[in-house]
């Protein structure tokens, strides 16, 4: 009988980020920062520097909550992982919404799963709701009880 051992990585942990298409980036960026209690990343001083250096056109940054922000880019971060000072690029947890011109067809092949604790659940859908999302279906299966739900522009996600 063979034993695998699981030893600690010599590496840290990676940071990472899910890239999401979006029609309007921005507005994604704030409801799921308000969805997940995450952070919009503040990347205006490195916009600025650019802008300054003629390394990004007038055109490819915009005003976003008073402050100068990429056109077709915005992450929102986990609040508690670390982050460059001066980018203002999350170092962890990240979803990162990118402007594409196409409409969102077809099912997801990847979504979130939000878990809210036990007994939360409807009081959590009815919040995003209130935040832009709507209900797709109630699913109730042996393995469990979730809400099917679609974010503003109609990517799927499940509360459970």
């Amino acid at each position: 009988m063979t034993t695998t051992q699981h030893s600690a990585s010599p590496h840290p942990p990676l940071h990472w980020k899910l890239v999401i298409d979006a029609a309007d980036p921005h507005a994604q960026a704030d409801f799921w920062a308000a969805a997940l209690g995450y952070a919009v990343e503040d990347n205006s001083a490195l916009v600025e520097q650019l802008l300054q250096h003629g390394a990004l056109p007038a055109e490819a940054a915009v005003e976003f909550h008073g402050r100068p922000a990429f056109r077709d880019l915005i992450a929102v971060r986990h609040p508690d992982d670390p982050y460059d000072e001066h980018s203002g690029t999350g170092l962890g947890r990240r979803l990162l919404f990118q402007r594409v011109p196409e409409a969102k067809s077809g099912k997801n092949r990847l979504h979130l799963d939000l878990h809210t604790g036990a007994g939360r659940r409807e009081e959590e859908v009815e919040r995003l709701k209130r935040l832009g999302a709507s209900v797709l279906r109630h699913v109730r299966e042996p393995a469990g009880e979730w809400v099917v739900m679609a974010d503003p522009e109609g990517n799927e996600f499940c509360v459970q």
